[in-house]
């Protein structure tokens, strides 16, 4: 096991061979390491960015988890930076089958009792695993998912560093404040323990798997509990060809448009309705089978929406399709995104520049992904903080976006989407749950209004109680309450013909949503009651005046 010392060592030889000794200097404690290092060891003559990836890359698996998290986060740098964090490449020499063989041997001490035959050379090999084809008892062709020995220890260490350097930089430069390095820190820990975990891995494949058994032609992989574990996933094993191998695609006599439409469906059904979606979509996690099949991968990163989220960016979404400023700065505000006062004017015109290119935009020259893009980069330029779901959203979207438009190079995502989100926003609107809401709103008022006689009494006995006397007359106290009664029976006639209104002109309003007819029927009448009472308001008003 590698100490914490050893491994601030490494890191640090690893930061000085790409040409970053000024930060070890600066953020590592002691910098004899730095003076005792050969200079001509050193990859200076790269590009900076080029060398940021390159030094993540030897440093292993935990910077590697970091920075694929950290290329979503295009709100917080540079899209160079970008780019060259989003080729990071997982992928490292397999380990003996012999180091790997006693993690299986904790689920299955006895060979026999569960396996006809594990192949030793792994098909796939990352950081955090390495992947055997197997053969149970029962001839069911499964994919051994294999911990690598000693890789918790090594994170926890790594992640231990991070933490520790997070609070250095903070220190060391308060202008680096604002993009909180220490709570990305805490949230990537989270994030990655959870992948550590195999038993959510597989919990998150069986949940994608229930949710898409309503969109044709999508699953995901069976999971062989009796043989799952914290450090050993079991799956059904999937024969397919990689989402963007085309020639693979039209040789088995599939259609690649079908495909892109297919899979866009089912990341909007996961993203808008399920709330809960894959949140890795590059081609290597996304297989098709000959059947034509679109099968997931690799669950360690999911999104979750709560519903109300949902219906945020939903309304983001529609605003920016729509090319309109105002509600998309209304639906940043009401994803808890804090512009400040003094950027809000220059915000609002960079934001109409990216929607009115979107708008003016021919196919092939700019793309929704590319009105995303300009968003999170707006943001950046003006140090604004997102929330970490709307981002990996974000990276997902244009992930899904470039293989719809590798596969259909005529791929149209404001076509698309609009569709699903004009039919998602009023399924939304007329759920059960949101008229649970709504009913809720109208009976806390409702009840509000009642107490207010109450109310308004115990504070007149307070007041009488305390420091402060109020002399009055019973008889005028009695008339203000009389008068309070009135007035709360004018103001809760009037919100309930109110609510009937907006309530019917909300129903009456979708007309691109087929409605049952006693729905429509039940609007109209509310139509008529309301004014009916309205009339008869102002009936009351002019006869017997505003006062009673």
């Amino acid at each position: 096991m590698v100490t914490r010392f050893q491994r601030y060592g490494q890191i640090a030889d690893v930061l000085i061979k790409y040409g970053f000794g000024i930060l070890v200097e600066e953020v590592f404690p002691g910098s004899e390491r730095l003076r005792a290092f050969k200079r001509r060891g050193q990859k200076e003559e790269l590009p900076a960015y080029v060398r940021v990836r390159l030094a993540i890359e030897e440093l292993g698996p935990t910077f590697i988890k970091f920075g694929q998290i950290m290329s979503t986060r295009r709100e917080l740098l540079p899209p160079e930076l970008i780019v060259e964090l989003q080729k990071l490449q997982d992928q490292v020499a397999p380990l003996p089958y012999d180091e790997v063989k006693p993690v299986i041997e904790d689920y299955c001490p006895v060979f026999g009792d569960c396996f006809d035959l594990i192949e030793e050379e792994p098909f796939a090999a990352a950081s955090l695993s390495q992947v055997h084809r197997a053969v149970l008892k029962d001839g069911s062709v499964v994919a051994l998912k294999v911990q690598r020995p000693g890789i918790v220890d090594l994170i926890e260490t790594d992640l231990l560093i991070l933490q520790s350097l997070a609070e250095r930089v903070e220190s060391m430069y308060p202008d680096l404040r604002v993009y909180n390095p220490r709570g990305m820190v805490d949230e990537f820990a989270v994030q990655i323990r959870r992948e550590l975990d195999f038993t959510q891995d597989g919990k998150n494949a069986e949940r994608i798997g229930r949710n898409m058994r309503e969109v044709r032609g999508v699953r995901a992989p069976k999971i062989y509990w009796q043989y799952t574990g914290t450090r050993l996933l079991t799956m059904e094993y999937v024969e397919g060809v990689r989402i963007d191998d085309l020639p693979a695609l039209r040789e088995m006599g599939l259609l690649p448009r079908e495909i892109a439409e297919r899979g866009f469906s089912a990341y909007i059904k996961q993203i808008f309705i399920d709330g809960f979606f894959h949140g890795d979509p590059h081609p290597g996690n996304l297989l098709v089978t000959e059947k034509g099949f679109i099968v997931f991968l690799d669950f360690g990163i999911v999104g979750v929406l709560r519903p109300e989220k949902k219906r945020r960016l939903i309304n983001l979404l529609l605003a920016i399709v729509n090319s309109d400023v105002d509600r998309t700065m209304d639906a940043l505000h009401d994803l808890g995104i804090t512009i400040k006062p003094e950027d809000v004017d220059s915000v609002k015109d960079e934001l109409y520049v990216v929607l009115i290119d979107y708008r003016d935009a021919q196919l092939g020259q700019f793309n929704f992904g590319m009105a995303l893009i300009g968003l999170t980069d707006t943001l950046r330029r003006y140090r604004i903080r997102v929330p970490p779901a709307f981002m990996l959203m974000t990276k997902v979207i244009i992930m899904v976006l470039d293989v719809g438009t590798e596969l259909d190079p005529t791929f149209n995502f404001d076509r698309n989407i609009r569709p699903h989100l004009t039919a998602i926003a009023a399924r939304e609107r007329f759920s059960p749950e949101k008229l649970l809401d709504v009913g809720h709103v109208i009976n806390d008022a409702i009840d509000s209004l009642v107490r207010l006689p109450r109310s308004f009494a115990e504070t007149l006995q307070n007041v009488t109680e305390g420091s402060i006397t109020l002399e009055m007359e019973k008889s005028t106290i009695d008339r203000v309450e009389q008068m309070l009664d009135h007035v709360t029976d004018k103001i809760l006639v009037g919100f309930i013909v109110a609510a009937i209104v907006v309530g019917s002109s909300l129903v009456l309003q979708v007309s691109d949503v087929t409605l049952p007819d006693y729905i429509t029927w039940i609007a109209i009448l509310g139509y008529a009651v309301a004014v009916v009472v309205g009339f008869y308001a102002i009936y009351h008003a002019i006869v017997y005046g505003r006062g009673t």
